[in-house]
């Protein structure tokens, strides 16, 4: 029997929201509209090559980022998704028994990528008001803390921290710390007040910004995020990333969903909107939601969840539950949003 390492064990699995053959599917926060058609000409173009291997520096789209964000290209790194960057930041920063602090409830991935990279996970219980509590996680700071993630907007909660808060919050974080603001769902973002992390980088050298093109750009199938940080912490992702991490096609896909960003932008923009609606309908119908910047709303049903859950695939609708805390419901189509919102209607109140 091949030895495994022990601590695999008590791994918690990401679970990705279910496919049900006939179901609507609200569960993975994508957004329902196909990648841009500019975006699939690209992608078949260079899927005609895809006997070659892609271009392991990701020079071309790097260098479009950097013009684009107004960064040097020194700063940026890029992954295979914004999930994977989260785990080479672990293995580039921290060191066995070091110690990475987030909110809880937050993005499922920081706790896995903090045991697979040999950190201890400190999670944070998130306020009343499904908030990341900044006060609690400055206090679970220690002197083995290295990394501490800040998910702006949270997922799955929605709520995000605005820009008083976050400067306040990221000056009284010790230097040793890198701060790393997960903004994967940024693009959706419709309130002013709520900070682009990537105007806080100069301020603040002990920071990384977490980007992602799965959602508002619609390419979550194709896997490509990156990061905006110091050089050298930049290098240091390039330096433990997987080498060909991101396809050819996945490039093509990320470079031509620049070309058309307006489109695709107003289409985020949409869909933030139906989210809205979607908790205003929801509010109206006996439920609590917390405000949403994101493109989905979260139900803290408690022990009610996995009953919310079933009870919405009954009506053709896949949700995704967290058991025992809450559900996360993503915008669809306004059809399939429609669906959802009749669903909990007839939801047995308890």
């Amino acid at each position: 029997m091949t030895p495994l390492r022990p601590d695999l064990s008590s791994l918690p699995a990401y679970v990705a929201g279910r496919t049900v053959p006939g179901a609507v599917k609200l569960a993975s926060n994508e957004v329902a509209l196909p990648p841009h058609p500019h975006v699939q000409q690209a992608v078949a173009e260079a899927v005609a090559v895809a006997n070659r291997y892609p271009d392991i520096t990701v020079t071309t789209l790097t260098q479009r980022l950097a013009d684009h964000l107004g960064v040097a290209p020194e700063r940026i790194a890029t992954g295979c998704g914004s999930v994977a960057l989260c785990g080479q930041l672990v293995a580039a920063v921290c060191s066995p028994g070091d110690e990475v602090v987030f909110a809880w409830r937050s993005f499922e991935a920081y706790p896995i990528v903090s045991v697979i990279g040999h950190a201890t996970p400190v999670p944070v219980p998130n306020t009343a008001g499904h908030e990341h509590d900044l006060e609690a996680m400055l206090a679970a700071i220690t002197d083995r803390t290295r990394i501490v993630f800040v998910c702006n907007p949270n997922n799955p909660t929605g709520t995000a921290i605005r820009r008083r808060e976050l400067v306040d919050f990221m000056a009284r974080v010790p230097e040793h710390v890198l701060v790393v603001l997960d903004e994967a769902y940024a693009e959706f973002v419709s309130d002013e007040e709520i900070p682009d992390g990537l105007t806080l980088l100069d301020a603040h050298p002990h920071v990384a910004v977490l980007r992602t093109f799965s959602k508002a750009h619609r390419l979550a199938g194709l896997r490509v995020g990156y990061a905006v940080t110091a050089p050298d912490l930049a290098s240091a992702l390039r330096s433990v990333s997987v080498p060909f991490s991101v396809s050819a096609p996945a490039q093509a896909a990320a470079l031509a969903a620049l070309d058309v960003l307006d489109d695709l932008l107003a289409d985020a923009r949409a869909a933030a909107a139906e989210a809205r609606r979607m908790a205003a309908e929801l509010r109206a119908a006996g439920f609590e939601v917390p405000e949403t910047q994101a493109n989905f709303c979260w139900l803290p049903l408690g022990e009610r969840t996995q009953a919310f859950a079933e009870h919405a695939l009954d009506h053709k609708v896949v949700v995704r539950a967290f058991h025992p805390t809450g559900v996360r419901v993503s915008a669809g189509a306004p059809d399939e949003n429609e669906m959802l919102l009749e669903a909990a209607r007839s939801f047995p109140r308890a």
